[in-house]
C-alpha cells in the first residue's frame, strides 16, 4: 500500500494514499469539524465547514473530499478559517427554525453542538426560515423541510445506500428544498420507511412518527391490559442514550424498565424469532426436499417486503409467507396469552419496543396484521422514544435491577437473539436446518462464519452430511440488487437458482443499525452492537430455536406443528404488486 507524508498543523503523519485531510487529521488527534459528511456516505462537500489553508495556495480546501498529497503543509484551524466556519453556521442558522426545545433532536442536534462549539450567541444575518408544511403522511417518518440544513445526506443515503430513490434536491438556490422525488407526499413516494434518512440528518428535518404520547395514555387507561415485547438489537442499542458503550447488553435492565413504566406484561421478542425459524426452516425444508420454490428469501424486515412488493413483485413466489417475529408476538399475546390468562383479547394493548421505523408500518400492512381479531400491535416505539420515556418517567435506568421477562412469550435461545444482525436470521435457521435434516442434535459447529461480517453480499455453500444449501445474505438495501439481478439470470438461462435461501435485511448490518435506533451510528458502532449480540448468543444455555421449550410448549398446546392450518392462520403472511408511486 503506497503511503503519503505530509504535515497537518506542523505535526508529521503517514497515512495510505487515497486518505482524505478529514480522515488524515484525526491520525494526529485533530478533529475538524463538519455537518454534511457522514462515514457511511461518500463526501459530498455541501456545507463547508471543513475548510482547511494548504500551505502555497490562496484556496481554502474542503478536508472531507479533498485527498492527501506528498508533501502537503495543511493548517486546520487559524483565526480566518475559524472565521470562515462561524459565517457559514451563522448563514445556515439564518435559514434555521429557533425553536430547539421543541425539536426531537434536541440534545443529539449535529447543528445545535457545532453553534455551541462555536459559541454563536447572535446572528449578524437577517432570519428567513422558509415556510414549508410538515409531511406526516406516512405513519413511520415525518419529513420538517423547515428545519433542513441541505447537506444531502438523506438524499445519498436514500439513494446510494438504499436503492430507493423516495427523497432528493427540488428547486434551485435559495428556494432549493429537500422532499420526495416529484413533489408528492412520503406516503406517495417509492419510500420504505427504512428509516436510515433519519438515522443519518444531522438535524431534526427527518425523524420517527413520535407516539409515546399514545403509550402514555394506554398505561393510564384502566380497561387496557398493557404488554409490550422488544425486539433484540434494542438491548445492545439504548444504552447509548444513557451514556454507556454501544453494544452494552442491557436485557434485564430493560425488563425492569418497562415495569416501571407500568406494563402487566414484558415479553421478549426473540420468542417468536424462535418460533420464525421453526416455521421459516419448515418451509424451508418443505421447498428444498420437495422441489418448492427456491430460493426461499426472508421475510421479517418490512422495509425489505416492502420494496420487494414495489421493485421486485416477480419474487413474491420466493418469499417466506412467515410473518416477522413482531407480528407474531402480537396476534399470539392477544390468542394463546389472553386464553392461558384468562383476558378478554379487546382489553390486551400490545406495544412493541423496535429498532426499525418500518415497523410502524407494518403493525396495518395488510389484513393478515388483524389475525386474532383485533389489530395485533398496536404501537411501535422505536429505541430512541423508549429512552425519552424512561427518561421522562424519572428511571434511573442504569441503576434498575435486574429482572426477567415473563413467561409465556419471554423464554428464548441464542437463535433467537442473532435475528438483530445481519446473518442471524440465516446461522439461526442453519442450525435448526441441520438437526431437522440430518436427526442429529446439533451440527458439529453451532457457529456459522460464513452468515457473520459486514460484507455488503456474503455467499457460501453449506455442507449439511452431504447436502449443499446454498446461502446469500444481503444487507443495505442498495446492495439487494446484485443478488435479486443473479437469480433473474438464471431464470433467464433455464438454470436451476444458484442460491436455495436468501436473507435480507433494508439496514446495514441489519437490525442492530435500523433505522429507530439512537443516531451515531457507523461501522465502528454497528460492530459494537453486533458483538453485543453475539455476547448474549454465547451467554444462552440453550442456541438452537428447536430446543426452546416453550417453543415446543405451544406447539403441542395450541398451534400444533409447524405449517398447521392454525399457524397458517396467525403466524403467515401474504404479499401483492405495489406501485412505486402510490395514488
Amino acid at each position: 500500500m503506497d503511503m503519503i507524508k505530509l504535515e497537518i498543523n506542523g505535526i508529521q503523519v503517514e497515512v495510505p494514499a487515497g486518505t482524505s485531510i478529514l480522515n488524515a487529521a484525526k491520525a494526529v488527534q485533530v478533529k475538524i469539524p463538519t455537518l454534511c459528511y457522514h462515514p457511511d456516505l461518500r463526501p459530498w462537500a455541501a456545507c463547508g465547514i471543513c475548510v482547511v489553508r494548504q500551505a502555497g495556495s490562496p484556496k481554502l480546501l474542503r478536508a472531507c473530499c479533498t485527498e492527501v498529497a506528498p508533501g502537503m503543509k495543511i493548517t486546520t484551524h487559524d483565526s480566518d478559517i475559524v472565521r470562515v466556519r462561524r459565517t457559514v453556521l451563522e448563514l445556515v442558522l439564518a435559514n434555521h427554525p429557533n425553536d430547539c426545545l421543541q425539536c426531537p433532536r434536541n440534545g443529539s442536534c449535529e447543528l445545535q453542538k457545532l453553534a455551541a462549539d462555536f459559541g454563536i450567541r447572535d446572528l449578524p444575518f437577517p432570519t428567513e426560515v422558509p415556510s414549508i408544511p410538515v409531511d406526516n403522511s406516512t405513519p413511520s417518518i415525518v419529513l420538517n423541510p423547515e428545519k433542513c440544513v441541505k447537506c444531502g445526506r438523506c438524499a445519498l443515503v436514500c439513494q446510494e445506500m438504499q436503492n430507493v430513490w423516495a427523497l432528493e434536491f427540488i428547486g434551485r438556490g435559495e428556494k432549493t428544498r429537500m422532499a420526495p422525488a416529484a413533489d408528492v407526499t412520503l406516503n406517495e413516494s417509492p419510500c420504505i420507511k427504512c428509516g436510515q434518512c433519519t438515522a443519518h440528518c444531522p438535524v431534526g428535518a427527518i425523524y420517527e412518527n413520535d407516539e409515546t404520547r399514545k403509550v402514555w395514555d394506554a398505561l393510564r387507561d384502566p380497561d387496557k391490559y398493557c404488554v409490550v415485547q422488544i425486539a433484540p438489537a434494542v438491548r445492545v442499542a439504548i444504552g447509548e442514550s444513557f451514556g454507556k458503550a454501544p453494544g452494552t447488553l442491557l436485557t434485564d435492565e430493560t425488563y425492569a424498565g418497562l415495569r416501571r413504566l407500568g406494563f402487566k406484561a414484558v415479553f421478549d421478542t426473540n420468542y417468536t424469532a424462535d418460533l420464525t425459524i421453526m416455521e421459516e426452516g419448515s418451509e424451508f425444508i418443505e421447498r428444498f426436499t420437495q422441489q418448492g420454490t427456491l430460493p426461499l428469501i426472508t421475510s421479517c424486515c418490512p422495509a425489505w417486503t416492502d420494496w420487494m412488493e414495489k421493485y421486485a413483485p416477480d419474487f413474491i413466489d420466493n418469499f417466506s409467507s412467515a410473518k416477522s417475529p413482531q407480528q407474531m408476538l402480537g396476534v399470539l399475546s392477544k390468542t394463546y396469552y389472553a386464553e392461558k390468562m384468562g383476558i378478554d383479547p379487546a382489553k390486551i394493548y400490545m406495544v412493541s419496543i423496535m429498532p426499525c421505523t418500518a415497523k410502524k408500518y407494518e403493525i396495518s400492512r395488510s389484513e393478515n396484521m388483524f389475525a386474532s381479531g383485533h389489530q395485533d400491535i398496536d404501537v411501535v416505539l422505536t429505541t430512541r422514544e423508549l429512552a425519552r420515556m424512561f427518561k421522562s418517567a424519572g428511571i434511573d435506568f442504569l441503576q434498575l435491577p435486574a429482572e426477567k421477562a415473563d413467561s409465556i412469550l419471554g423464554a428464548y435461545t441464542g437463535a433467537g437473539t442473532i435475528f438483530g444482525v445481519t446473518g442471524g436470521v440465516m446461522e439461526a435457521a442453519l442450525r435448526t436446518a441441520y438437526c431437522l435434516i440430518t436427526g442429529e442434535a446439533q451440527p458439529p459447529s453451532i457457529d456459522f462464519a460464513a452468515t457473520r461480517g459486514m460484507k455488503g453480499v456474503k455467499e457460501a455453500e453449506i455442507d449439511i452430511k452431504g447436502t449443499k444449501v446454498r446461502i446469500a445474505i444481503a444487507h443495505q438495501m442498495g446492495n439487494v440488487e446484485q443478488v435479486l439481478e443473479a437469480i433473474r439470470d438464471d431464470r433467464k438461462a433455464g438454470r436451476k437458482p444458484r442460491y436455495d435461501f436468501i436473507e435480507v435485511m433494508a439496514c446495514r448490518g441489519g437490525c442492530i443499525g435500523g433505522g429507530g435506533q439512537p443516531t451515531g451510528a457507523t461501522d465502528e458502532v454497528r460492530k459494537l452492537r453486533t458483538d453485543g449480540i453475539y455476547t448474549d448468543d454465547e451467554k444462552c444455555t440453550l442456541r438452537m430455536s428447536h430446543l426452546n421449550p416453550e417453543i415446543a410448549k405451544i406447539y403441542d398446546e395450541f398451534l400444533g406443528k409447524p405449517l398447521s392450518e392454525k399457524a397458517h392462520h396467525l403466524l403467515h403472511n401474504h404479499y401483492s404488486v405495489k406501485k412505486v408511486y402510490a395514488k
